[in-house]
């Protein structure tokens, strides 16, 4: 579990940096970022350090002339009586910036609260060989529940801050056994507080197309569910290194539970834009495909 030698490589010269043999290292330890946390490290190992400058020009950008700064995404409360209004609401932010948080959702804090504790304890308990973590560490890609540290760990050019536990809970669900303990029956009752919201959303968001509500699940846009539970353990040099890099989900729709500490940001308007995390509520990303259904 000792990152020996992401910890040499670290500090070696160019010419014998082996950035695979680091990767491959990192992989062996079954335990991720959080286990290189655990075992003391003091500095971010080179896999994970991103190009000089990268962070300042993501914040740095320079608004032309009495230019506004972007507004914070838009929330949206489902539970608001008029129902034309909350169409409206979502046809806006989708079509806008494609982010929107939702409040007035029906989702039991409860629930949340609980899926964010036990995926917590699930990622801060010991890892490496004989532990839960190795049982689940995989990069198989057809495995309904997996763990791992980067899903694209041999393909990125940096590798995210970051761990991951993988549960593909539709069309065909995990056997219940294969999922970690800690945090089984809690997923399991968000799951199924969260696929009534998807519903809800899917209704919303045929309606915001001008359709008939049942249209994007009669199209099976809600058959497919995977709970992706990130976790992103404390950095020492947290200016060295970046928690997910740039991207765009190419599903159809993403419901993201955000927890107290902050971090995410939308790139909207030219610029990044801190979201701001709103006890009790979700934010919905509008995803590649359902991108394409409404161009």
């Amino acid at each position: 579990m000792t990152p020996t030698p992401l910890t040499m490589s670290a500090a070696s010269s160019p010419v014998a940096y082996d950035r695979a043999a680091d990767l491959r290292a990192l992989d062996a330890t079954f335990a991720g970022v959080t286990g290189l946390v655990a075992s003391g490290l003091t500095h971010v190992p080179r896999i994970f350090r991103v190009p000089e400058g990268h962070h300042d020009k993501q914040d740095t950008t320079v608004l032309a002339g009495g230019q506004e700064e972007p507004e914070a995404i838009p929330v949206i409360d489902l539970g608001r009586g008029d129902h034309a209004a909350v169409v409206a609401a979502v046809r806006q932010a989708a079509a806008g910036c494609g982010f929107f948080q939702v409040i007035g959702h029906g989702v039991p804090e409860a629930a949340m609260a609980a899926a964010t504790d036990a995926v917590r304890a699930f990622h801060a308990a010991d890892g490496g060989e004989g532990t839960e973590k190795a049982r689940l560490y995989s990069r198989d890609p057809v495995k309904p529940v997996k763990y791992q540290c980067n899903f694209d760990l041999y393909e990125s050019p940096v590798a995210n801050w970051r761990d991951t536990l993988h549960i593909r809970m539709a069309p065909d669900p995990p056997n219940v056994g294969d999922m970690p303990e800690t945090c089984r029956d809690a997923l399991l009752e968000y799951t199924e507080q969260v696929n009534k919201l998807g519903k809800t959303l899917f209704e919303l968001l045929s309606e915001a197309l001008g359709l008939k509500p049942s249209y994007l699940t009669d199209m099976e846009c809600d058959q497919g569910q995977i709970l992706i539970c990130h976790y992103y353990p404390p950095c020492p040099q947290p200016e060295l290194a970046i928690g997910t890099s740039r991207h765009s989900d190419a599903g159809f729709l993403t419901i993201l539970l955000q927890d107290e500490v902050g971090g995410l940001q939308i790139f909207n308007e030219d610029r990044w834009v801190d979201v701001t995390p709103t006890p009790g509520a979700f934010i919905v990303n509008i995803g590649d495909l359902l991108q394409e259904c409404g161009a």
